[in-house]
């Protein structure tokens, strides 16, 4: 199920951990969150096409690609803003799709 929804950087980082669910979950939720600013729902991309990735920083930032990035272009999307939290039991991620304007 983890190669299916998750990218090998995302399980890359979260390998070390001793529960990486938690993690995994609020990449998740990042990924359904994309879909809902784009006002798209499952299946409308694949789950390799979105993905949470780091900058240096360590701040979380959304890498989107194949179809997803073609619905975001058609949708006028030109920047994405990701905050992703999480604890044992809760996962959540906020997603903002900035348009171009008009």
């Amino acid at each position: 199920m983890r190669d299916r929804l998750f990218v090998a950087e995302e399980l890359e980082y979260v390998s070390p951990k001793v529960d990486p669910v938690p993690s995994l979950a609020a990449r998740f939720a990042a990924r359904e969150a994309v879909m809902k600013a784009m006002g798209v729902g499952l299946g409308a991309f694949g789950f390799h096409e979105v993905w949470v990735t780091r900058a240096e920083s360590g701040q979380p930032m959304l890498a989107i690609t194949g179809r997803a990035l073609e619905l975001a272009v058609d949708r006028g999307i030109t920047h994405w803003h990701l905050s992703i939290t999480h604890t044992h039991l809760v996962a959540i991620a906020h997603v903002v799709a900035e348009h171009q304007a008009a």
